[in-house]
């Protein structure tokens, strides 16, 4: 699932990407679309942060550190 949005996440960005690189000066069309596909990456980037917390919170992760010594 953390993969899925690591990826739907990239795909965001390659497409806002694409918008920006392909615009032609004057459009408002493709401007309109870059800031729709930056805007779901955020989205994204934060649900999956919150997943994650929900997650840790109901016990389905554990945090684990280096081992230490």
């Amino acid at each position: 699932m953390i993969v899925a949005f690591l990826v739907l996440v990239l795909l965001a960005l390659g497409s806002a990407g694409f918008f920006m690189l392909r615009r032609k000066p004057d459009d408002r069309e493709a401007d309109k679309r870059m800031a729709r596909a930056l805007a779901i990456r955020v989205a994204l980037s934060v649900a999956l942060f919150l997943v994650i917390l929900l997650a840790w919170a109901l016990g389905w992760i554990h945090p684990k550190g280096p081992p230490i010594g």
